[in-house]
């Protein structure tokens, strides 16, 4: 009998967290004897649906089972998952908040559902680690993701729910890439307005950026003003062992949040719904928690 194919569709191949999401889905494809193909868009939107849609549009032998799938940009792909279910095949949102799941559910015969993070709450623990680090106030560089994901949204929000008034934020832009973030901080050292900034955190939405915002630092020329930034504690999400937790224990980072991968899980509740007939919650999520514990900190 052939084995169930799975297509995992993710951003980039140029992240950690990413990466970890590949091996967690190679992991439980190794668990349940799946045959899984994972791709990377590339952080394209546009170059993600026709990755997708030329392995719906295959015929029907050829298809895949079902299709996990974390956006690349800001919309989840509503019209993509439409072909995707209209084919028979069941489609998975990962860490992305898809509106279009609670309608689609209503009429597909096949499993749709989405698993993620609670993105609200990975942003209060950061803001937290702010607290805990700045109890008297202070000012933070943070450094956010790209405006359309929804992910990147929640972490804000949540970091402001819990921010007091006397911790003052300036915002800057990323990609999730550490290349992003350092272009990010360098166009923000040219301006004026950072001669004169006292920093005491530096925030970012995840942990490659927050290497990002270090690399671009160590490029200042004056040893001084190298020292001073490059001495600020940093903190970073996704907390993967191999970079972000070990960024921690080198004391490059002072604190990360660690988001288990959702692949895995995702896989396991196809199975359960595909072959078992078991019928899903619209969205389940995995439980972030703080690297140090909050309560070591600072």
């Amino acid at each position: 009998m052939p084995k169930m194919k799975i297509l995992v569709s993710l951003i980039t191949n140029n992240n950690d967290y990413q990466l970890e999401q590949a091996q967690d889905a190679e992991r439980a494809a190794r668990q349940f004897d799946l045959d899984a193909q994972v791709i990377f868009a590339d952080n394209d939107a546009v170059n993600q649906s026709t990755q997708i849609l030329k392995a719906v549009q295959v015929p029907a032998e050829d298809r895949p089972a079902a299709i996990v799938m974390e956006p690349a940009g800001g919309t989840g792909l509503p019209q993509v998952a439409r072909a995707a279910l209209n084919a028979g095949i069941a489609w998975v949102v990962l860490n992305r908040d898809a509106n279009y799941i609670a309608e689609l559910r209503q009429t597909s015969k096949v499993p749709i559902f989405g698993v993620s993070c609670d993105q609200f709450e990975v942003g209060r623990i950061q803001g937290r680690q702010c607290l805990a680090l700045m109890p008297r106030g202070g000012s933070v560089l943070y450094i956010q993701g790209p405006s359309e994901a929804s992910a990147a949204k929640e972490r804000f929000l949540g970091f402001h729910e819990i921010k007091p008034s006397n911790i003052h934020v300036t915002v800057l832009k990323g990609q999730w890439t550490e290349e992003s973030a350092q272009k990010a901080v360098r166009s923000w050292l040219k301006l004026s307005t950072s001669q004169k900034a006292t920093v005491d955190v530096v925030v970012s939405q995840n942990d490659s950026m927050a290497m990002g915002a270090r690399k671009a630092f160590q490029e200042l020329s004056t040893e001084y003003e190298r020292d001073r930034w490059l001495s600020l504690p940093y903190l970073g999400i996704d907390g993967v062992p191999k970079t972000g937790q070990s960024w921690v224990r080198s004391g490059l980072l002072k604190a990360t949040i660690c988001c288990p991968p959702s692949t895995g899980l995702a896989i396991q509740m196809l199975v359960d719904a595909i072959q078992s007939k078991k019928i899903l919650p619209e969205r389940a999520f995995t439980v972030a928690t703080s690297i140090p514990p909050l309560e070591t900190l600072p």
